[in-house]
């Protein structure tokens, strides 16, 4: 073989491996401790619906665009709540502050006491939103995207309000606070 054949060789990729892992391949416990890596910032989703309250913590929640103004969450497809709350008109969405670690779990705990102690604001178009959150956006549904076992929720703003510069809720290796346990 040539010095060229020789260095060409040298240099050739690695032939690619016989079978590749697929999701199936993949440990769902492990995948959440490694999604859970990231920490993220926790909104509570709620409207006025037939009369009552109805609501959700997310921590999917991320900004989408400027024009139209977007932002989005997802939901899981197995959700109980997500069903009637997609009935809303309007759909309020609070940026929860580091302070908000109980109202966050109450908004994942039983249906029925989800806003028991709770301070909301009702908006005219059934609206549900926390006056001491860090921000809060007045939404409707603008799409729903199937992903998986999730729903990708796109949320076009009607209204913004933003006072607030207290630190935000964090929600990291399944609990609030970075490296914490939920507290």
């Amino acid at each position: 073989m040539s010095a060229a054949h020789a260095a060409a060789a040298r240099r050739a990729p690695a032939p690619l491996p016989a079978t590749f892992p697929t999701n199936q391949d993949l440990d769902p416990v492990r995948l959440r401790r490694a999604f859970g890596i990231f920490p993220s910032g926790v909104v509570a989703v709620a409207a006025q619906v037939d009369g009552r309250l109805v609501g959700l913590a997310a921590s999917s929640f991320t900004s989408v665009s400027l024009d139209p103004p977007l932002v989005s969450f997802s939901i899981a497809n197995a959700s109980k709540t997500w069903p009637d709350l997609r009935r809303a008109e309007r759909l309020g969405v609070t940026v929860l502050a580091d302070h908000h670690g109980t109202v966050a779990r109450r908004l994942a705990g039983p249906v029925d006491a989800r806003f028991d102690g709770v301070e909301v604001v009702v908006g005219e178009r059934g609206a549900v939103t926390l006056p001491d959150g860090l921000a809060q956006f007045e939404t409707a549904v603008y799409r729903e995207v199937e992903a998986g076992d999730h729903t990708i929720v796109l949320l076009e703003l009607h209204s913004v309000q933003d006072a607030d510069d207290a630190l935000p809720l964090i929600f990291h290796r399944s609990g609030f606070g970075l490296g914490a346990t939920s507290r």
